[in-house]
């Protein structure tokens, strides 16, 4: 699914690339070096150790660039660790090239880059699909890009595409009118949001006359006006070679993939007019727009908060800073200085805020692009707190760092940490391929990230107050409250009402795999072997399983572990009890506070965290690889001598309960909640969710008894995959856990059966003021031991399990233009699973969507699928696959679970002969096994509107 590039924490599929997109890393053309003349020795011996430690070899140094004659620019880098490979067209557009009036246009664009071209009038979804490519794309302040991950063999194909909609792209009368309804659909989800609907208002006074003041996406009355011939002149004007970069990185040779690039783009016109328009015609003025956002403001304009009294849950407060343009130096400092006021436990503004109580989260990003910049930070208010008192202590903070500084133990902290994050992010070729296209599109330089890291390296204390006395001044900030008007869903119903819907559409065409075959690029559909490796498995003397994968391709080490100690635990009076142990492991051992425990993470720059869902706590870990010793170690003391401290645990209840109250304003989360309990009865594992009465009811010795029963190393998995010793870490891991003790039996819990709905079961729970609605729809499901799994897997990617390509996305999606995003899935776990499919839609369609996905699903109960439909959705599935263990993160996370499952370790890789055996007959008898459109709970969180389109 498409998005577009934002800070806040909205539902996107791209958060974590919007994240890094515009926290992105400029810097100036000067030599780093140049800025600090004078070092001292043993300054200089530090920064060597640092470099050597963190920074082995330049992100950079194999990269090829080369200019086409028609201006398109090429940037390659072999990575040769998986035969997969990422090819990413980036393009010099974005919202920055707008004005009121137009405001959303390139996010328009972008959507209809997939709606087909001359030469191929299909939804390029469902080419991407086929090929099995992991695509998506994204608009953002100063460019748009589409990128996709394939199998090496198909990179030819991905480069045709990607050629073919440069140039030939239609953009269709009837098309369009869809497609502004699906972006219409995402502006409301994100409208729905407190912190999107504050910061467009902060935004807009920071800049009032540049685009920068404009939400990325667009707003709804812009969208709806849009016509054809807009779009397409946008599309004519900043959509050519001369105004692109396209980068490739993964297992290809560079020689023959540059010839086929200039066979393939380089016929490809330049356009004269490219990326100059005039105001009177769609650009934003940049010269004027620039002038007036670096103008000084007056004073008063920044001395009374913007308020918005609205709906809601909790109070928000947002600062922002106005900054420079890319071309300044102080961004490294900037960078080290956000570390040290608002990352982890130890900075100073969360020691200020959340550790006081004023606030339940802080978040904080510098934002530097091509005209201007700003450093933002996002305060969610602690329950019952003034939002006035915490910009008081907020400013006075930042203050008294200006007026006292930092130690050099910060600074060289927070250096680490940042440098550590970089390295961490840029292990997978998508990543790395984001970063070079990034670059060479922001700052004109794909090299940057190598000098901003040498830059990074030589910050000092004095440089940090040096940053904050320059731009983090009262005089010019623009402050943002966020004031709830009425309280919200405190509690959510576990009785829905039942109705039978009885609405018909006309009979829907399926979709035609025919047309995919016809046009898509010529390709060896044959996939590339995946090398054999499997990691190695250890069971310790207490039941502890560890399992190992070497890989020396860089210098860091993923760690993913499982423990059987999940939230069907929960006592049906304490729900949120298993959450609660997971969320304070890390607040303090016998030997260790929670200020040591994350000074001694931050110092080495690695992570650890523990998430908790349904069947288990979830371990997540990585870190340099030189500091797995210390990430292991962390790891065992916490597990195993946490003492949940009185302090701690009062405070996370605190920060729990103010999670709840804005869980409980997301139409997601109301929907998510009712559907569970609309589907398994009270006293089922399942049914129970947290309420505010249930975490006040948690007590200390409920956690440390919970604890002291569920955590075991005989329902403990490990598995680390990266740059290590095979006999040493297992060394080690005997060392730390080794004496980790086991009693008795672990605790088990049997999933009593429940049965299918005998009738549609509908529920509408109103949400008042929310702008977007969200659906659930479903019942319960099969288990990962059932002999149907892979024929589910396969029933379910022609299903819904893609947005664009499935039959739900191309009739709700694409063809009506109902529903920004709609999904199916088997969620199939130890004990009995779920098959939902989730969409979100504007309210007054919702009904229509609902309906037509129940058509789709009787269709394919009572007709099933076509011969060519399965072996499609068998290529997508293996090609995805394949292209997963290409990621550190999701290949730990795939050895961890087949341990979890019981399965046979070289089930990571006779996975994908398993869906290639699956047949026609075996899909088709899961579709009438499976699916049951008249027996289904149907839950729709949104709007009052719903209250009179529900159904009935």
């Amino acid at each position: 699914m498409y998005g577009f590039s934002k800070f806040y924490k909205y539902p996107l599929p791209l958060l974590l690339l919007s994240l890094w997109l515009v926290a992105v890393f400029l810097l100036s053309d000067q030599p780093a070096h140049s800025q600090h003349p004078v070092i001292s020795k043993k300054e200089k011996y530090h920064l060597t150790l640092l470099a050597k430690r963190i920074m082995p070899s330049t992100l950079t140094e194999n990269v090829r660039k080369t200019v086409l004659e028609n201006g398109l620019t090429v940037l390659t880098k072999e990575v040769h660790t998986a035969p997969v490979v990422t090819v990413q067209v980036w393009y010099k557009v974005g919202s920055r090239n707008e004005e009121p009036g137009v405001n959303g246009i390139a996010h328009q664009l972008e959507h209809m880059m997939f709606k087909g071209t001359r030469n191929r009038p299909i939804q390029f979804g469902r080419l991407f699909s086929a090929l099995g490519s992991d695509s998506n794309a994204f608009t953002s302040y100063d460019q748009t890009a589409y990128y996709g991950t394939v199998e090496r063999n198909k990179l030819r194909a991905l480069l045709v595409l990607e050629a073919d909609r440069m140039q030939n792209s239609q953009i269709e009368p009837e098309q369009l009118a869809s497609e502004k309804r699906v972006v219409i659909s995402e502006l409301q989800g994100y409208e729905n949001s407190p912190e999107y609907r504050l910061n467009r208002a902060v935004m807009q006074a920071v800049f009032p006359n540049h685009a920068y003041g404009l939400p990325v996406g667009g707003t709804k009355a812009d969208v709806e006006k849009f016509e054809v011939e807009q779009v397409e002149k946008y599309y004519c004007n900043f959509y050519s070679p001369d105004n692109a970069v396209l980068v490739i990185v993964g297992d290809f040779q560079t020689a023959n993939t540059l010839e086929t690039i200039k066979e393939v783009f380089g016929k490809l016109p330049k356009r004269p007019e490219a990326g100059v328009i005039s105001p009177s015609s769609l650009s934003f003025s940049t010269q004027h727009g620039l002038k007036t956002a670096r103008a000084k403001r007056p004073a008063t304009a920044n001395s009374t908060p913007i308020v918005l009294r609205e709906p809601g849950a909790g109070r928000l407060l947002q600062v922002v800073y106005p900054l420079p343009d890319e071309n300044q130096p102080d961004v490294p400092a900037l960078d080290v200085m956000d570390y040290i006021l608002t990352e982890g436990r130890n900075s100073r503004l969360y020691q200020a805020l959340v550790e006081s109580g004023l606030a339940s989260e802080i978040t904080a990003s510098v934002t530097s692009l091509r005209e201007a910049g700003w450093y933002e930070v996002l305060v969610t208010a602690g329950s019952k707190q003034d939002l006035k008192k915490i910009d008081s202590v907020l400013s006075s903070a930042i203050a008294n760092v200006a007026e006292k500084g930092v130690t050099s133990e910060e600074v060289e902290q927070a250096k680490t940490q940042l440098i550590a994050d970089v390295i961490l992010s840029n292990r997978d070729i998508t990543s790395q391929a984001m970063r070079l296209g990034n670059d060479e599109t922001t700052v004109g330089d794909y090299r940057y990230t190598d000098r901003y890291l040498a830059a990074v390296r030589l910050v000092k204390p004095t440089d940090v107050v040096a940053v904050i006395n320059k731009y983090l001044t009262k005089e010019v900030r623009t402050v943002g409250f966020f004031e709830p008007t009425q309280k919200r869903i405190t509690e959510v119903s576990d009785k829905p009402d039942s109705a039978q819907t009885t609405e018909n559409f006309s009979p829907l065409a399926p979709v035609l795999p025919s047309e995919v075959v016809k046009y898509l690029p010529p390709v060896d559909l044959a996939t590339d072997a995946i090398p054999q490796v499997l990691p190695d498995e250890f069971k310790f003397t207490n039941g502890l399983r560890i399992l190992l994968l070497p890989d020396h391709s860089t210098p860091t080490v993923t760690l993913s572990g499982h423990i059987q100690a999940g939230t069907e635990f929960d006592p049906d009076n304490k729900a949120g009890l298993a959450a609660f142990v997971a969320e304070n492991l890390l607040n303090g051992t016998s030997s260790k506070d929670v200020l040591n425990i994350s000074k001694v993470l931050a110092e080495r720059g690695a992570s650890l965290d523990f998430q908790t869902y349904r069947e288990g706590v979830h371990i997540e870990g990585d870190s340099l690889a030189e500091d797995l010793p210390i990430l292991l170690e962390i790891l065992a003391d916490v597990v195993k001598n946490s003492t949940f401290p009185v302090k701690e645990l009062e405070l996370h209840r605190q920060q729990t309960l103010t999670d709840l109250q804005l869980e409980l304003d997301e139409p997601s989360e109301v929907a998510r909640r009712i559907f569970v309990q609309s589907i398994y009865p009270k006293k089922h594992p399942l049914h129970t969710f947290p309420t505010e009465e249930s975490l006040q009811k948690i007590q200390r010795q409920d956690v440390i008894d919970f604890k002291a029963k569920h955590y075991r190393p005989d329902t403990t998995v490990l598995a680390l995959v990266g740059d290590f010793d095979l006999d040493k870490v297992r060394s080690l891991i005997k060392n730390k856990f080794g004496d980790w003790k086991v009693s008795g039996q672990a605790p088990t819990l049997k999933y009593p059966t429940v049965p299918m709905p005998e009738k549609i079961v509908s529920v509408n729970p109103v949400l008042p003021d929310k702008t977007q609605a969200v659906t659930y729809m479903g019942y319960t499901g099969i288990n990962r031991y059932d002999p149907r799994f892979h024929s589910a897997l396969v029933l379910n990617q022609i299903l819904g399990g893609d947005t664009l390509s499935s039959r739900l996305g191309a009739e709700v999606r694409d063809r009506q233009g109902l529903s920004y995003g709609i999904y199916s899935y088997f969620q199939a776990g130890k004990n009995a699973g779920t098959f939902l499919i989730e969409m979100q839609t504007s309210p007054e369609d919702s009904t229509k969507a609902i309906a037509s996905t129940r058509q789709i699903l009787q269709q394919i109960h009572q007709q099933g699928v076509t011969a060519l439909e399965v072996e499609t959705a068998k290529r997508t599935l293996i090609s995805n696959y394949n292209v997963s263990l290409a990621n550190p993160e999701e290949l730990t996370d795939r050895i961890l679970m087949n341990e979890v499952y019981g399965l046979e370790k070289v089930e990571l890789h006779s996975f994908t002969d398993k869906i290639q055996k699956v047949t026609l007959d075996q899909v088709n008898q899961a579709a009438r096994e499976l699916l049951h459109p008249d027996k289904i709970v149907v839950v729709t969180a949104g709007p009052s509107v719903l209250a009179d389109n529900s159904l009935r």
